[in-house]
């Protein structure tokens, strides 16, 4: 039993060594890798922004040719109307077309307003594309910028982390399920990452709480899989201070 556990302790500590140094590797990365996600949501955002004002000014410009053709109809209207004027029979029927006439004036007169309004919102729709493909445009250098940095830097140590990844892979198989999830789920309780820590200076590795003589001797030992009563992270050996 005592070979099983020192075993299973051996296992996770090789597994957190080989986290760590994975780790290490991310940090040199520092935020790049966020950065380059960053801007590329930006810049997703600043193309589809583009994309909205473009469909905006189409509809604009659909909305102009509609008025147009309404100003249009509105005249042929007109001349209709003023040629029956010539060939009334009485008041009434001549008050009655100039009110038709007065009515497709009007509308002309709408049209036209509206043909303005739309005309003056697509200059204005027109300088935001300009302005927000300016942006994009500069985000995407930034973006090219980023990425040139991330992959040197990730060039540099690709290898090593292919490698680690690999020894990691074995690594795990050597850890049964229900400790493995224990590790993810410490690892992703604390700060720095560590899971598992040895007893150094009578104190925890992870926190530095001190760790009582009694407790580190069951430690020691190795029978059994003890976690710090502060932290929670796996107690898996004690470094004995050389003399």
């Amino acid at each position: 039993m005592e070979s099983t556990v020192a075993s299973k302790l051996e296992s996770l500590l090789k597994l957190q060594s080989l986290d760590s140094q994975l780790d290490e590797i991310k940090r040199v990365r520092g935020d790049l890798p966020e950065e380059v996600r960053d801007l590329e949501d930006e810049i997703a955002g600043y193309e589809v922004r583009v994309q909205k004002f473009d469909e905006e000014i189409q509809n604009l410009n659909d909305q102009i040719g509609a008025r147009k053709q309404g100003i249009k109809d509105s005249e042929i209207l007109i001349r209709k109307y003023e040629e029956q004027q010539q060939n009334v029979r009485n008041n009434r029927e001549f008050d009655a077309i100039s009110k038709e006439i007065e009515l497709q004036k009007l509308e002309i007169q709408i049209n036209e307003k509206k043909i303005r309004e739309a005309l003056y919102q697509i200059d204005q729709k027109g300088q935001e594309i300009a302005g927000t493909k300016q942006r994009l445009e500069e985000r995407k250098k930034d973006l090219t910028n980023k990425n040139q940095e991330l992959q040197v830097i990730v060039a540099e140590s690709e290898e090593d982390e292919r490698s680690l990844m690999n020894e990691r892979g074995e690594a795990e198989k050597h850890i049964e399920d229900r400790l493995l999830m224990a590790y993810t789920r410490i690892r992703g309780n604390v700060r720095n990452g560590l899971a598992v820590v040895t007893v150094k200076r009578d104190a925890c590795g992870g926190c530095f709480n001190t760790v009582p003589p009694q407790r580190q001797a069951d430690i020691a030992s190795q029978k059994k899989i003890i976690v710090c009563e502060h932290c929670g992270r796996i107690l898996a050996d004690v470094e004995h201070r050389s003399v």
